[in-house]
C-alpha cells in the first residue's frame, strides 16, 4: 500500500535536516523547546510562487468517509501532505446514530462547495477562540495566494409556494428549525445525525420532528417522516427538515417544483477558493489570536501563510512517546511565528496528526512523523501538496 511504511523522526537532540522533496517543496525536521519538555516537529515548506507547485484537499471522495492521509495522497497523486479538519469522530451520546466522519468546517474541492459548517455547538475539537467560528477556514484561492477566511452557506429552495432559506449542505449537523441539502458529495452515510443535538448542546436528543424530501430534475420524487441513507445520484439532491424546516416540507407533495441553489461565501475577499478546509486561526497579522490556551499541550497539526501567502508552512508534531508532551496552542502560534508566517491556522491533532512526504526519487509518500496512536488514524480531509516537476 502506497504510504504505508513509517519513515521517522530523528533522535532529539539532532541537528534540523532540510530535503527537497521537489522544487519549491522543503521537508524538514527539528527539536523545539516546549513548556513540558523537548518535542519533534516536522514541516513541509511549499513556495506557491513556484508555478508547478500547488495545494488541494486530500478527502476520500465523499464528505461522509474516512481516510488515511498516505492512503489520500497517494490516490491523489500528491507528493506530500498532513490531516485537516476536526471531524465527527464518535456518538455516544446518541445511541443507535452512527458517525459519518464528516469534517466540521466548510470544504472545497478543485473550486467546488463540498459542504458547509455546522453550527459552533456542534463541533468537535477544542473550544474556539474569542471572536472565530466554525465558517473559519484556510485555503488557497484561484490567484495561488494562500489565506484565511470564513466561508458562510448562501442557499435557498424554492417552491411555488415560496422560497426557504438553506440551513445546510452535507452536514452531519443541522441548524435548529432549518431544512438542510445533501448532494452526491455526501456519500452512503445515514442522515440521521443531521438532525441530533442542538445549536449550543452537541449531545442534545435527536429531534423527533423531521421529514425528508428527495428531488430529482426539479421535481419532488419521494418523500419520509425520517431521514434515510445511501448514495445520491449527481442529479439529485435531499432535503431534511428538522422541527420548523421539516413542517415546511411537509407543504411538499410528490411532483411539485422544487430548486435548490447554494454556494459558500469569503467575508473577507472576493477572489474564489481553489480549495479550502476548516479549523481555526491561531495567529493574525504576526501576532497570536487573543485567549489562546496556554496550558493543555498536546501533539498537534497546524499551517502557516508567509510571504504574503506565497508560502505555506505544513506543521506536525511527532506522537513517539518521547516527544508525546507537544505544544500548547500558544506555542503553535509562536512556532509558526519563528518560521516566518504572520497567519496561522490550528488543524485536528492528538491521533489524527500525520504528516507524509515522498523522498526523493520514490514513487509513493512515506509517514514523516510518529502518529500517537501507533497507526495512522483514518480522518476526514488533509492538505495535499501537488507538482507537476
Amino acid at each position: 500500500m502506497v504510504g504505508a511504511a513509517l519513515a521517522g523522526a530523528s533522535p532529539a537532540g539532532a541537528a534540523p535536516r532540510a530535503v527537497e522533496i521537489a522544487p519549491g517543496v522543503t521537508y524538514e525536521e527539528f527539536d523545539l523547546a516546549a513548556a513540558k519538555g523537548t518535542t519533534h516537529a516536522h514541516v513541509l515548506d511549499v513556495d506557491l510562487g513556484v508555478p508547478e507547485v500547488g495545494l488541494g484537499l486530500l478527502y476520500p471522495g465523499a464528505v461522509a468517509a474516512r481516510g488515511t492521509v498516505s492512503r489520500m495522497a497517494g490516490d491523489q497523486g500528491a507528493v506530500g501532505g498532513v490531516n485537516g479538519d476536526f471531524f465527527n469522530i464518535t456518538e455516544s451520546q446518541h445511541p443507535g446514530v452512527e458517525a459519518t466522519g464528516a469534517s466540521v468546517g466548510p470544504a472545497v474541492a478543485e473550486g467546488r462547495a463540498l459542504k458547509a459548517a455546522v453550527p459552533d455547538g456542534q463541533r468537535f475539537g477544542p473550544a474556539l477562540p474569542s471572536g472565530t467560528t466554525a465558517e473559519a477556514v484556510f485555503g488557497v484561492g484561484t490567484d495561488r495566494r494562500a489565506r484565511l477566511d470564513r466561508l458562510a452557506l448562501d442557499g435557498q429552495v424554492s417552491t411555488d409556494g415560496g422560497t426557504l432559506p438553506l440551513g445546510g449542505l452535507n452536514q452531519y449537523a443541522l441548524p435548529v428549525d432549518s431544512v438542510g441539502a445533501f448532494t452526491g458529495d455526501w456519500g452512503a452515510a445515514s442522515r440521521v445525525r443531521a438532525t441530533c443535538g442542538t445549536d449550543t448542546d452537541r449531545a442534545a436528543a435527536c429531534s423527533t420532528d423531521t421529514y425528508e424530501v428527495t428531488v430529482r430534475g426539479e421535481r419532488v420524487v419521494s418523500v419520509s417522516d425520517t431521514p434515510g441513507s445511501g448514495a445520491i445520484a449527481s442529479d439529485t439532491t435531499v432535503l431534511v427538515g428538522r422541527e420548523e424546516g421539516a413542517r415546511q416540507l411537509r407543504k411538499l407533495g410528490t411532483g411539485d417544483s422544487v430548486r435548490v441553489t447554494h454556494r459558500l461565501v469569503a467575508s473577507g475577499s472576493q477572489e474564489p477558493f481553489g480549495f479550502a478546509l476548516g479549523g481555526y486561526p491561531v495567529l493574525s497579522g504576526g501576532e497570536p489570536s487573543a485567549g489562546l490556551d496556554d496550558r493543555t499541550s498536546a501533539v498537534r497539526t497546524a499551517v502557516g501563510v508567509a510571504d504574503g501567502g506565497r508560502r505555506v508552512l505544513l506543521f506536525a508534531v511527532d506522537g513517539a512517546a518521547e516527544y508525546r508532551g507537544g505544544l500548547t496552542i500558544a506555542e503553535v502560534a509562536e512556532a509558526l511565528r519563528a518560521r516566518g508566517a504572520t497567519e496561522g491556522f490550528s488543524l485536528d491533532g492528538g491521533g489524527s496528526t500525520t504528516l507524509v512526504a515522498r523522498a526523493p526519487g520514490a514513487s509513493g509518500v512515506t509517514v514523516r512523523n510518529h502518529p500517537s496512536g501507533g497507526s495512522e488514524r483514518a480522518v476526514a480531509n488533509g492538505i495535499g501538496v501537488f507538482t507537476d516537476a
